[in-house]
């Protein structure tokens, strides 16, 4: 040991002391400054943050008064982006994309209330594109300019030309850095859509289709509907703030917020004083002291606002922690008078609305109340089973900790000792934890709330989870169901989705709720080993293993031995991540998939197992 410190301490000199030109820091450190590098399978991926960095500068300018429309393309990895603005000063073009810290934006007033002000952005998607062209055009003038990971290319100049003025972004994201990857276009889209909603006015087009909102927050909760509301959702809009609110019939809260366009789908202090604002107002509306749990249960709302030099906890910006509108002016201030005054407004002025959203509080308080001896016993024997719960094998960093690996905090669901055995042996015990299902777990449709509570295994998955009552205090980053990949694990997976879909929808509606994918196949000569998720896959490992190749297959978790596991629950994990989207009636899903209609289901189990058709019939025995 003291001669590997020696070596260690010798190759310690001045020639070890390396300083990075801001090309090189952003193409060896790109998580610092557009977050995850993904394949483009989540929403929140670099891929995903460097169109939005391009688009965030055409906002910028319809903000300003210049150009209400903006032209969106990907096709063939290639991403455009046209506005018609006032177009980028022609001789600053070149450094205002590819110099770092070069901007229009500082020391400007107008654009006091936006997300960034770094001059960054658009540099850093410069840098880790492969290829990137800009030109700008005004009044009749143009300049183009192209890159090649970050490095200037060519630069023209033109005159005379027939266009409109504004800025044309064109690039395609540098695979060195990236590897595979493909962009999923509902993802690009719900972004434009979101555009749309806080963007008045603004028609964006993307692919050939239009976004254009005429009703701003109201547009977005009312697209996003997953079911009929009780009653028209309250639209509320002030300086610098939108507010809508309305309710809807399970469980569960529901909120999409924003800040300077920014959507902060991890919330942060704005959502968390409207949600107290709305608690408060309606008390003191009805001058009822209800709990608050009982007002919000099943609120569907969105909160939009602007704030001077906003400041995120992370740096996909996706949770707010400022503490102050502007000096001297705090978050919870400005949005609990905002509500004090106008939602008691509205509800003085729509009885129809103030009287069945009573109902529904009342109703909500009678359900509460008739549970609450259940879940004092339930909440007591979680406590205790928790000090020695066999069920659950936890982790020593969680997603409530201050720590940088909090966002990796994650835990698996599993179905039996051997399947929970091999993930516990082969786990990061610093990040992933296991809680283990005993059989199948009970179908909850159509059940109440009581039943999370009278069900052992519920009762003691949500006290692991800790989300009893509030979603900020849940455990882990990422809940992840872990199931065979045959009939049974499918119905398992149906069965825990359903409990998630039923009590805790904000659970899957902030993404945490994912499916493990686990191999089928394991293809080996003696010189590789390859893992098979799909036929295809298999038949590629075969052709490139040889003909004799060593075939085998996993017919469940348990066989895979914790060595193995290790390959995929690290580094190489594939997840899939549960998702609503407007388009699901969540009611109609779970009546179709998890109500009396057997037959249906069990052909739906049958027809999206992950395994080859020609053993079905051998390897399945369905009753």
């Amino acid at each position: 040991m003291a001669d590997l410190l020696n070596t260690n301490a010798n190759n310690y000199g001045d020639d070890a002391i390396v300083t990075l030109s801001p090309r090189e820091h952003i193409r060896l450190r790109p998580g610092m400054y557009v977050g995850t590098v993904g394949d483009g399978s989540q929403p929140d991926e670099a891929l995903y943050v460097l169109i939005k960095e391009v688009v965030d500068n055409s906002i910028d300018e319809f903000i300003m008064g210049a150009g209400k429309q903006i032209d969106i393309t990907i096709a063939d990895k290639v991403v455009t982006v046209r506005d018609y603005g006032r177009g980028i000063p022609l001789k600053s073009l070149s450094v205002a994309v590819g110099q770092m810290n070069t901007g229009g934006k500082y020391g400007s007033e107008a654009f006091k209330k936006t997300v960034g002000m770094n001059g960054v952005g658009v540099k850093a998607v410069n840098m880790l594109s492969s290829e990137f062209t800009a030109r700008s055009v005004r009044d009749g003038e143009a300049r183009t300019v192209t890159f090649s990971k970050g490095l200037e290319v060519s630069d023209k100049w033109e005159s005379g030309v027939h266009e409109k003025n504004g800025t044309f972004i064109s690039y395609r994201v540098d695979e060195e850095i990236f590897g595979e990857y493909a962009y999923n276009l509902e993802y690009v889209e719900q972004k434009i859509r979101n555009y749309s909603y806080l963007n008045l006015g603004l028609t964006l087009n993307f692919n050939g289709k239009s976004y254009v909102s005429k009703n701003g927050l109201l547009d977005l909760v009312n697209d996003n509907l997953t079911e009929e509301p009780l009653y028209p959702p309250i639209h509320l809009t002030g300086d610098d703030i939108e507010v809508v609110i309305t309710h809807g019939t399970g469980y569960g809260e529901s909120y999409d917020s924003f800040v300077n366009g920014q959507h902060t789908i991890h919330g942060g202090t704005h959502q968390v004083a409207l949600r107290a604002a709305i608690a408060k107002t309606v008390k003191e509306f009805y001058h009822k002291d209800y709990d608050p749990s009982d007002i919000r249960t099943s609120i569907m709302a969105a909160i939009s606002i602007k704030v001077s030099n906003p400041v995120f906890e992370n740096q996909q910006k996706t949770k707010f922690g400022s503490r102050e509108i502007e000096q001297g002016v705090s978050v919870n201030t400005f949005v609990g008078d905002f509500l004090a005054k106008h939602l008691d407004d509205y509800l003085h002025k729509h009885p129809e609305t103030a009287q069945v959203l009573q109902k529904k509080i009342v109703e909500n308080e009678k359900e509460r109340k008739a549970i609450s001896g259940i879940q004092k016993k339930a909440r007591e024997t979680a406590k205790k089973v928790s000090l020695n719960n066999k069920k659950l094998r936890d982790c020593k960093i969680h997603r409530t900790d201050k720590s940088e690996l909090a966002e990796q905090s994650m835990i698996f669901i599993t179905e039996g000792n051997s399947a929970s055995g091999s993930i516990t042996k082969s786990r990061d015990v610093r990040t992933q934890a296991v809680f283990s299902l005993r059989g199948k777990p009970l179908n909850c449709y159509g059940l109440t709330k009581k039943v999370v509570y009278e069900n052992e295994e519920f009762n003691l998955l949500q006290a692991a989870l800790n989300i009893e009552e509030d979603m900020d205090n849940l455990r882990y980053n990422k809940v992840v169901i872990a199931t065979d990949a045959d009939v049974d694990g499918m119905h398992i997976r149906l069965l825990m989705m359903t409990f998630f879909l039923q009590f805790f929808p904000e659970v899957i509606r902030q993404g945490h709720l994912f499916v493990l994918q686990t191999p089928l196949f394991r293809v080996r000569n003696k010189k590789e080993t390859l893992y098979c998720y799909s036929e295809e896959e298999r038949l590629k490992a075969v052709g490139k293993c040889g003909v004799n190749a060593e075939i085998t297959r996993f017919k469940g978790l348990g066989e895979i031995s914790p060595d193995e596991f290790k390959e995929f629950i690290g580094e190489n994990m594939r997840l899939d991540k549960v998702r609503i989207t407007k388009d699901d009636p969540i009611h109609d899903l779970l009546e179709f998939y998890m109500g009396k209609n057997t037959y249906e289901r069990q052909g739906f189990i049958i027809d999206n197992l992950r395994i080859e058709e020609d053993i079905v019939e051998q390897d399945l025995k369905i009753s």
